[in-house]
């Protein structure tokens, strides 16, 4: 299935926590998109395998993606090499994404930085054709290279290069985060385990505030802000006035 926009994160929720407003947004304009998750999440402190695989597809029916899969990488080990590289290159060409959206590249988490240099990575490889790859049936794939990629913010501040209004969606994105049950705070569930950084109520909360400061800044009530290694350019000055500030 070709896309017009594929959200990877690394571990599921990412996707959910930092750019789930901009995939609503763009599927309610008829574009297909997709989330690719890197790793299961194994190491998280809260939940299991199970219950992460089972979170996510609620978050996915929620959003109304049109697919999500996972290509189980190690939570915590993967690396930006060229094993890592070419398994992500097979995802891209399979999908075909006009944008994708990917992991900060600086984080707090060691992880979300790590990702976003594979992914940026993987994103250009992936439009040289010397570099071979096949599809599930052994099938040789063709070259495709995103338009741009797009990294969202996580959990450190970064200055962000677009900010995308996302107030009209933005209470179905907070259902699509509450969909992790095991990881984030729910009053009806208990504690469900031992306590953590992301299970608190402030946590949530954060989530929100950086929403309305990010929307604040463009004379709206919720944005979502990204970053783009390289200059976003427009046809003319009418695509400036699409959008009200």
């Amino acid at each position: 299935m070709k896309l017009d926009l594929l959200a990877i994160g690394v571990h599921p929720d990412d996707v959910e926590l930092s750019c789930s407003g901009t995939i609503l947004n763009e599927i309610k304009r008829g574009k297909k998109a997709g989330i690719l998750d890197l790793t299961q999440g194994e190491l998280g402190t809260r939940g299991t395998i199970e219950t992460r695989y089972a979170e996510a597809a609620k978050a996915a029916e929620i959003m109304g993606v049109h697919v999500r899969a996972n290509l189980k990488m190690r939570d915590g080990f993967f690396r930006n090499d060229e094993a890592h590289q070419m398994q992500l290159i097979q995802a891209i060409r399979k999908y075909q994404p006009e944008i994708v959206l990917a992991n900060a590249l600086e984080d707090r988490h060691p992880d979300h930085g790590r990702a976003g240099q594979l992914i940026s990575t993987a994103c250009f490889l992936s439009g040289l054709a010397k570099i071979e790859t096949t599809d599930e049936s052994g099938k040789p794939q063709q070259k495709w290279r995103p338009k741009y990629v797009l990294h969202y913010l996580q959990d450190w501040y970064h200055e962000p290069d677009l900010l995308i209004d996302i107030t009209d969606v933005f209470e179905q994105r907070m259902k699509a985060i509450e969909a992790y049950t095991t990881q984030f705070y729910n009053p009806e569930n208990g504690h469900n385990g031992p306590q953590t950084y992301i299970s608190s109520p402030d946590f949530l909360d954060s989530i929100t505030g950086r929403a309305r400061m990010m929307g604040k800044r463009i004379g709206v009530k919720y944005a979502e802000g990204f970053i783009c290694e390289k200059k976003i350019g427009v046809r003319n000055l009418d695509a400036l006035l699409q959008v009200e500030t």
